[in-house]
């Protein structure tokens, strides 16, 4: 999930926050239907990646996720392999952290690769939600939503949060003036010292969790 592809879902999830809903587009699904169509849902940490680039872009190869709390497994594993290909809406590509830093958390729904059983692939409505660590050490999906268009109804649920998490921080040069002055008006981020940013919402997973059908989480 590069950044550009961030950004641009960043601009595309505020209209939620309008005082009149916009109708949900024909791709937007359920975490129901999500959790359904896969076969492995968790919450996983973006350990390293194998990617071939062009142009410093990800265009195929591997991300490796090390699972945090299964949801859905269909097989007993702490990392798994989500392999994508190509350039396409709703990609399932990872930034890759370096030696220093901590890897990305995400709410993850992954199918079998049926060209490689040993690996997953992301579905065609998207792979991941991106989550942070709250100050009080439980996880919440970051508000606004980036990855896949839900259906469900989850604005009801987004909450003022403290995060304690260096990727609730984004920076200037990684925020389009448009999508910062948007995020601003809406209270989604507060200035965090000179040219940076910190997210103030999120919706904690236990909420998210909840709207997902037990039948569908299993195996």
């Amino acid at each position: 999930m590069k950044v550009l592809l961030l950004l641009t879902l960043f601009l595309a999830s505020l209209t939620a926050t309008a005082e009149e809903p916009a109708e949900a587009s024909t791709d937007a699904v359920s975490l129901t239907e999500l959790a359904t169509a896969a076969d492995l849902v968790a919450l996983v940490q973006a350990r390293d990646t194998d990617y071939f680039l062009r142009r410093d872009i990800p265009v195929s190869g591997s991300a490796f996720l090390r699972i945090l709390i299964p949801y859905k497994m269909d097989q007993n594993i702490d990392l798994v392999e989500v392999y994508e290909k190509g350039l396409h809406e709703n990609e399932c590509y990872f930034p890759n952290p370096t030696v220093f830093e901590e890897g990305r958390r995400y709410l993850l729904f992954v199918q079998r690769d049926p060209e490689d059983l040993e690996r997953y692939r992301g579905l065609p409505q998207g792979c991941a939600l991106e989550a942070l660590v709250m100050a009080d050490n439980r996880y919440a999906a970051r508000w606004p939503l980036d990855g896949i268009q839900l259906s469900d109804p989850v604005e009801e649920l987004v909450t003022e949060m403290e995060f304690a998490d260096g990727y609730a921080l984004v920076n200037d040069d990684d925020l389009p003036p448009a999508a910062r002055n948007a995020m601003l008006k809406a209270g989604q981020i507060v200035a965090e010292g000179e040219g940076s940013w910190r997210f103030t919402r999120g919706i904690d997973l236990s909420e998210l969790r909840r709207l997902i059908d037990p039948e569908a989480l299993q195996p």
